[in-house]
């Protein structure tokens, strides 16, 4: 029986914040990286700026041939903790997950992420940041892909405020 030689998916946990670092170190060692980024939207000292960020932090896919190249040496590399393992073997990635996160990138190369509304029309809302927060209202639909309106309970009256779709959750 002749084994399939080509290199396999794993996945690598690395140190935290140390994607990208990991990447870098074990690129060097001859080993392809994967790792799916998309922008998430920070807000920080009162101003929302779009960053790129890790889809899964502290983690990242190394592609290992085992025929040929030693996957232990992954586990010293700079940003590593250690590859993710059934037992004492590395466990296997499907590829088509890999494709199937290459097919979602945009032309950027950034993982294009489902935008639908996570609530359903009438479901009751809290305000948990900026200057409502603590109120409570109806989810009246989206705006756009950031930002919800709601009814906002305000003086005995219902209030359509437009509100970022992360300062509310299900009440």
């Amino acid at each position: 029986m002749i084994e399939d030689c080509a290199p396999r998916w794993y996945v690598a946990q690395t140190h935290s914040r140390a994607e990208r670092k990991a990447a870098e170190h074990l690129s060097r060692q001859g080993f392809p990286t994967y790792l799916p980024c998309y922008l998430k939207r920070r807000r920080h000292a009162r101003r929302v700026e779009t960053i790129s960020a890790p889809l899964f932090p502290r983690y990242l896919f190394v592609a290992v041939d085992m025929a040929t190249q030693r996957w232990r040496s992954i586990q010293s590399t700079i940003g590593v903790l250690q590859l993710v393992r059934n037992g004492e073997e590395p466990a296997e990635i499907n590829s088509r997950i890999i494709e199937e996160l290459k097919n979602r990138e945009c032309e950027r190369g950034f993982i294009q992420l489902d935008q639908r509304p996570k609530f359903q029309l009438g479901d009751k809302l809290r305000v948990i940041d900026g200057v409502f927060s603590g109120g409570f209202g109806l989810f009246d639909g989206m705006t756009d892909r950031d930002r919800v309106t709601i009814l906002l309970d305000i003086l005995g009256r219902k209030v359509r405020v437009r509100l970022d779709a992360e300062f509310v959750t299900a009440a």
